[in-house]
């Protein structure tokens, strides 16, 4: 499989280090506007992108793949309010889009757990709450990956309207967000009750789990068409 990488960050270094221990080669890295330009010869000879680069250059990034029919795999985040124009385009070209707010296998796994515990934390009165801690670099707050948790304990869980990262008001389901250091992420659930605490955590030792993640999602859409997340893969 030959791969473009968009975003040459920590990141995209990850992914191609990823992508070579499984036998891949990375045809070319794209980390700016200018370098999609004098890149774009490489770009064509890629048979799948992998995009990990900014929340304001994802979406262009995601346009220039389609130009190109070119199957994209995106990890950046803080992109989602141009979810539903990119995923109408990539349907009516029938393009190829795998889009997730998290790679790691152990957090997708943590995915499944926090619908489970939002629903029973209804059914017997826990009181939920939310923490996710990242790297000062991180740009988005809070995280791609606590919005999804947040959203999915709001699809079950009807003690909640909303999500806020502010103090938390009534029916509102509250995320503490905390940047410091060169945190990889941390994202913790509390549920809890006059009685006990219930805590969901889930610490990414290092940025390997993402990327190994990343490649897998590229393997599995070679020869798709259409718009596919981890439960796809999974």
């Amino acid at each position: 499989m030959r791969i473009a990488i968009i975003g040459y960050g920590k990141m995209g270094h990850e992914v191609e280090k990823a992508a070579l221990a499984r036998q891949h080669s990375v045809v070319v890295t794209v980390d700016n506007p200018q370098e999609w330009e004098e890149r774009l010869h490489l770009v064509k000879q890629a048979d799948v992108a992998i995009d990990f680069s900014q929340p304001d250059q994802v979406v262009a990034n995601i346009h220039r793949c389609f130009d190109l029919h070119l199957p994209v795999v995106v990890g950046t985040t803080a992109w989602q309010d141009h979810f539903e124009a990119i995923k109408k385009r990539c349907l009516d070209e029938k393009q190829s889009l795998f889009t997730a707010p998290n790679f790691s296998i152990g957090m997708n796994i943590m995915f499944l757990l926090n619908k489970q515990l939002a629903r029973f934390a209804e059914q017997y009165g826990y009181q939920l709450s939310m923490a996710e801690t990242h790297h000062i670099h991180k740009l988005d707050k809070p995280s791609g990956t606590a919005v999804k948790l947040a959203n999915d304990i709001l699809t079950v869980n009807h003690d909640y309207d909303r999500w806020s990262i502010d103090a938390s008001a009534e029916r509102t389901l509250y995320i503490n967000v905390t940047r410091e250091g060169e945190v990889n992420g941390i994202h913790s659930v509390m549920a809890e009750s006059p009685a006990d605490k219930i805590t969901l955590t889930h610490e990414a030792y290092n940025r390997q789990g993402f990327a190994l993640g990343a490649i897998a999602a590229a393997e599995f859409l070679i020869g798709k068409t259409g718009v596919f997340g981890m439960e796809d893969l999974f």
